[in-house]
């Protein structure tokens, strides 16, 4: 692993996070609505108004907008020495670059929220541990069940266990995720509510009527087995394809003829070589649960990023959405680029071109 090839992986995904910071910020300055209104209300004096709209730097030219954005939400930023700056962001000079300037090392800065005031920063801290638990879940159900599933389908080849597998893969793989929310959320969480004690929506904690908080795990059932259907039937497909490929190889003929039984073959020999294009699966589809989660936190009222970004969207919450959206394509770049050097620590058959 050379240090070129690490060098263009992260060229490589800074080039993409670039790409989507500046398509957020062109969607946001395009919009009809007055972002200083939408902070204000519709009833706030025009005073008031002009004040927000000179903190927002609604007042510059766009391109002044867009080069104070960005200086916003890079972690490597030149920083003036000023009230308003200090109230920002905390900070750490790097160089100092004259009495009123700096190179600072910060936490990004992405606004404060239209309707909460709250830094957006502190407003999605909150949100994000629910989606990462969701999609973590959601990805070892997902795991689990699509290698025992292909194992089950390889080794049945040709059977009705064979063909149950292929039919209920091909079926996952096609059924969109809002859809399959909707169906799954109307038999398990209302219609046969009384038998899974599982609920249409909910959160993982639960607040009783004395303002206590309880675990509320089951709730997370639903959303996490929702989330993992297209994984888990593109694995199940994968780990079929790939162990039938591998015992058909002759060593695993040779670890027969050296009395082994079909369990030690199976297990030691043959799935742990067949493992390489699933890991690679595992691994890409976790950023797409991340990234996808919209939908299904949406159906499910579980308390997420997707969902603060559809309800934000809802009450014109501009920043969030915008913060939302950056923070999900810099972990959707960061697992794939982890994603592409585990592979090659795993498979050192793959070349580094």
């Amino acid at each position: 692993m050379t240090l070129r090839y690490l060098l263009r992986k992260l060229l490589y995904g800074l080039s993409v996070l670039w790409g989507v910071i500046t398509l957020v910020f062109l969607l946001f300055n395009v919009l009809p609505d007055d972002p200083a209104r939408l902070t204000m209300g519709q009833r706030s004096d025009l005073a008031s108004i002009e004040n927000v709209r000179k903190e927002l730097n609604l007042d510059k030219p766009v391109m002044t907008r867009y080069f104070l954005y960005l200086n916003d939400i890079s972690p490597l930023a030149l920083h003036n020495r000023d009230s308003a700056s200090r109230d920002k962001y905390h900070y750490h000079v790097l160089v100092s670059l004259g009495k009123d300037k700096a190179l600072v090392l910060k936490q990004p800065y992405l606004g404060r929220s239209y309707q909460s005031k709250r830094p957006v920063w502190d407003v999605l801290s909150d949100a994000l541990p629910g989606t990462i638990l969701l999609a973590f879940t959601a990805m070892i159900v997902a795991t689990v069940l699509g290698i025992g599933l292909g194992v089950l389908a390889a080794l049945k080849k040709g059977t009705v266990w064979d063909t149950s597998a292929i039919l209920a893969s091909v079926a996952g793989i096609s059924a969109p995720s809002f859809f399959a929310g909707l169906i799954i959320a109307y038999i398990f969480g209302y219609w046969l509510s009384g038998i899974t004690g599982l609920s249409m929506v909910g959160s993982l904690w639960e607040y009783d009527t004395f303002g206590g908080r309880h675990l509320a795990l089951r709730n997370l059932v639903l959303p996490a087995f929702t989330l993992g259907i297209r994984p888990l039937a593109i694995i199940t497909q994968l780990t079929r394809s790939a162990l039938l490929d591998v015992l058909s190889q002759d060593y695993i003929r040779t670890a027969y003829a050296k009395g082994l039984n079909k369990r030690q073959v199976v297990w030691r020999h043959a799935l742990p070589n067949a493992l390489n294009p699933v890991v690679t699966a595992i691994s890409g589809w976790l950023a797409e649960l991340l990234a996808g989660s919209f939908f299904v936190e949406f159906i499910f009222s579980w308390k997420g990023i997707g969902k603060l970004t559809v309800d934000s969207l809802d009450k014109f919450d501009f920043p969030v959405v915008m913060g939302a959206i950056l923070i999900t394509a810099a972990v959707f770049v960061i697992i794939n680029m982890l994603t592409d050097l585990i592979y090659t620590w795993i498979d050192p058959r793959v070349k580094l071109r």
